[in-house]
């Protein structure tokens, strides 16, 4: 779970480190993917009872999602430009 928490943000920022909105937006669903493995690792973690299931993880996990979804869009709208 810590490795997949920390890629999110480490494909943000090497995304952004690149030279084109192309690449950058390629990262950021690189990222998406790892919060999609997180959020399983989450579902998971809770079944096996070692989450508790009142954490409003849920909603943490649905705004980094819009908010990544957001940025890809805007991404991929500047390249296309």
């Amino acid at each position: 779970m810590r490795r997949a928490a920390v890629s999110v943000p480490c494909n943000v920022a090497e995304g952004a480190a690149r030279n084109s909105g192309k690449e950058f937006a390629h990262f950021l669903t690189m990222a998406r993917g790892s919060l999609a493995e997180l959020e399983t690792q989450i579902l998971i973690a809770r079944d096996l009872g070692m989450l508790n299931p009142d954490d409003r993880l849920d909603e943490f996990l649905e705004r980094v999602f819009a908010k990544l979804a957001n940025l890809i869009k805007r991404v991929k709208a500047c390249h296309e430009h």
